[in-house]
């Protein structure tokens, strides 16, 4: 995506949206001006006020050096997750 006057903008290259209940939560890959790929997480919470629908966001930017730790500890977290479900207590 550019502006048209020769300055490039983030562009959006993937988006996977999880609903969940009254949450959704948003995976977009971007690339930055360098063309690095990064991933924005985002939570979105529908709640209301006065009436009216508001959504409170909550959102965390992931850059590439950082992907293989983070995906890591959150498999390994997962899975400690689904042991302590199992019965295997172990903390």
């Amino acid at each position: 995506m550019s502006t048209g006057n020769g300055d490039s903008v983030r562009d959006d290259i993937y988006s996977k949206a999880v609903r969940a209940g009254r949450r959704t939560y948003f995976f977009d890959v971007k690339s930055t001006r360098g063309n690095d790929l990064y991933l924005t997480i985002t939570e979105s919470k529908k709640k209301m006020k006065d009436g009216n629908p508001v959504y409170e966001k909550h959102k965390i930017f992931l850059y590439k050096e950082d992907f293989e730790k983070f995906s890591d500890s959150l498999i390994e977290t997962i899975e400690k997750i689904k042991d302590i479900r199992s019965g295997n207590n172990e903390f």
